[in-house]
């Protein structure tokens, strides 16, 4: 449609020119719609596409966090298995120590036990005394080497100071001969393993004699 011109002295001139100027006013202003827009977030693409991406960025570590809880559950599994297994075999080296542990001790006295068979059955037809004798000198030697073989140390403490830590004394002799607090003699001789004291030797300890 077609405005004309308006001419000078028109008096429509006048409204025509006010009504065009309302007009320019009501026009929207596309610019301020446009920022308006991207404030009150009605543009969308490119927020959604960075949304998109942190969506799946945690997918993807939801989906490693679940794998690595899953190998480290397995780790846990293997790791309880070869510790019930380790439990195990140390239950069954406990049981066969207790139940093999006296085969060392075995092995080195049959032999002993042998020599004493021997020796008894000797003695029943031996006419020489001094053959017996031989005979159980021979085996307290067998003895002496099995106890060394154990560990087993003989404690004879004649002729030495009573030490009440491996010795018992039984009673005590009045002695002029040797120091008081001498061990006299020995009624039953101690031993030890490894040093450790399995029995004390049974001792007469010697005493200064009287008035002196």
């Amino acid at each position: 449609m077609c405005i004309s011109p308006a001419r000078a002295g028109d008096p429509n001139s006048s409204v025509s020119t006010e009504q065009n100027q309302r007009n320019v006013v009501n026009e929207p202003d596309l610019s301020a719609l446009d920022e308006t827009a991207v404030a009150a977030g009605t543009q969308p693409p490119i927020e959604q596409s960075e949304l998109g991406n942190e969506i799946s960025e945690l997918r993807a570590a939801l989906d490693a966090a679940v794998l690595e809880q899953g190998r480290f559950r397995d780790e846990a599994l293997r790791a309880r298995a070869e510790l019930d297994n380790v439990r195990k075999r140390a239950q069954r080296d406990v049981e066969a120590a207790h139940k093999f542990g006296m085969e060392r001790f075995i092995e080195v006295f049959v032999p002993v036990k042998d020599s004493l068979d021997l020796g008894y059955d000797a003695s029943k037809t031996a006419k020489d005394i001094d053959t017996l004798q031989e005979g159980i000198a021979l085996t307290q030697q067998m003895f002496d080497s099995a106890f060394d073989k154990l560990g087993v140390q003989i404690v004879d403490p004649v002729g030495t100071r009573f030490d009440p830590a491996r010795h018992q004394a039984m009673m005590t002799e009045p002695s002029s001969i040797v120091e008081s607090g001498t061990v006299l003699r020995v009624m039953q001789k101690g031993y030890l393993l490894h040093d450790r004291l399995i029995r004390p030797a049974m001792v007469v300890v010697a005493k200064a004699p009287e008035g002196t």
